[in-house]
């Protein structure tokens, strides 16, 4: 879509009617739609090629210049008498009055068109972004999703109002309020939105929801239950326009680096806080994001429950740190435990260890443990200069924190062989490292707890 700005002034009202006279002075094209996603992506520093319908006019030529001068490579089928869809946006004094559409459906063919294209595009990529308008170009969705995948790509899907289950397969849907709500209804509280959101993954077979949600941020639903929500940046706001493309932006290029769904969903709303204190269709630029990232408050270290660890995480992440996770119940502390967690944390710039709760350690230890509380636990390691963050976990494996922290090493003691990892198959899957870090021998809390008892 090409995305028309007429600026001027407004000082007067028509005698014809009781609208607003504007002076128009500034006339401005941008590449919208599909296109604004394409430019976001690269303003990321991500190499994109953008597959589309147009019409063979001038609005096209423009926005192909435009767009390759940013570098979006440009793969478009060019439609005869059929002109590109065009929104006519009029601002006087920086609002917007009125917007003027100027669009109709594709001929049939188009689709077919589109998915050749794309078939050719797959093999060289890492994400694919579904910008869906329910136009008519994307026609068969379930198609371009089953070929995505069979090719190793993630899928990012924009959805607008169809029937959700023909993306099945998908690893993100992002809907907004309206499209949420349309699928799965009015939600009256957090456990209901995140009940209604399971329901919905479940059904359309799509690994997460990122839901935004307008001043309320975005709200991020997984297939196991777990919601997470980013908040809302504290920015001055002109204009949304273009907000949810930035979104899907981001989770495309978050995608394609390899970050979980939840670290996605920061970034990408940082950068559509950035768009969003700008006039019109904008791109939020990798520096931008990284400065804003920057200056991000977040908890550098400590004792740190889970949603709060995320946001830390993707913090360092987008920083540029490698991250590392390891987990235990770390009863009575030893010897071993020091010398592996320093080991750990000499694998990357930052450690996670995660803490099995009291019930999950009893679980897994037997009667009469733990010795000490998870608070203890937690306290005395988080006095260690190994140490960055401290979390727990009521699950008996930590691979729900895995999942959504995605850490680039797990590493674990030198008492596990490397088929032992408890979560170490998932960790390979994504392109992270599993370490078993060296033995110490005569340091175990079990034979701590022995001698203690033999004396």
């Amino acid at each position: 879509m090409v995305d028309r700005y007429w600026y001027g002034d407004a000082h007067r009202i028509s005698q014809e009617a009781p609208v607003p006279v504007v002076d128009i002075s500034v006339a401005e094209d941008r590449p919208g739609g599909a296109a604004n996603v394409a430019l976001n992506v690269v303003a990321m520093g991500v190499d994109c090629t953008l597959v589309s319908a147009v019409g063979n006019d001038e609005a096209a030529m423009s926005m192909r210049a435009r767009l390759e001068g940013a570098g979006v490579v440009c793969d478009f089928v060019e439609v005869a008498d059929w002109e590109t869809t065009l929104k006519l946006r009029v601002l006087g004094q920086r609002q917007q009055l009125i917007r003027l559409d100027f669009e109709r459906p594709p001929p049939a063919w188009v689709a077919a068109r589109i998915f050749e294209s794309l078939d050719r595009c797959m093999a060289d990529a890492d994400a694919l972004i579904i910008e869906d308008y329910d136009k008519g170009v994307v026609d068969a969705p379930e198609e371009i999703v089953a070929a995505a995948k069979k090719a190793g790509m993630t899928v990012v899907v924009d959805p607008k109002f169809k029937d959700l289950t023909r993306y099945a397969g998908a690893d993100i849907i992002k809907p907004n309020r309206s499209e949420f709500e349309h699928a799965v209804g009015v939600w009256r509280d957090e456990d209901d939105l995140a009940r209604r959101g399971t329901e919905l993954l479940d059904r359309v077979d799509v690994g997460a929801l990122v839901i935004t949600l307008g001043g309320d941020g975005l709200a991020v639903i997984q297939r196991d239950g777990a919601i997470h929500r980013v908040q809302a940046g504290n920015v001055e706001i002109y204009d949304v326009t273009g907000a949810g493309d930035t979104v899907a932006a981001g989770l495309g290029v978050a995608a394609s680096l390899g970050w979980s769904v939840v670290e996605g969903a920061h970034m990408a709303n940082l950068a559509a806080g950035l768009v969003c204190e700008r006039i019109g269709t904008a791109a939020a630029s990798a520096e931008e994001i990284n400065r804003t990232i920057a200056r991000q408050p977040t908890v550098e270290h400590g004792v740190i429950e889970r949603n709060a660890l995320i946001a830390a995480v993707a913090t360092a992440r987008a920083r540029g740190d490698k991250i590392v996770f390891t987990n235990g119940c770390f009863d009575i502390l030893h010897a071993g435990h020091v010398g592996y967690l320093a080991q750990a944390r000499g694998l990357g710039d930052r450690l996670v260890v995660a803490v099995n709760d009291d019930a999950s350690a009893a679980r897994l230890k037997g009667d009469g443990r733990p010795v000490n509380d998870l608070e203890s636990r937690m306290r005395v390691l988080d006095g260690l200069a190994s140490v960055d963050w401290v979390t727990s976990f009521s699950e008996d494996t930590p691979e729900a924190l895995l999942a959504a922290l995605r850490p680039d090493v797990l590493a674990k003691g030198g008492d596990y062989a490397q088929s032992e990892v408890v979560g170490g198959d998932y960790v390979r899957g994504y392109g992270g490292t599993v370490r078993v870090l060296g033995l110490f021998e005569d340091s175990s809390t079990t034979s701590i707890i022995d001698r203690i008892k033999s004396d």
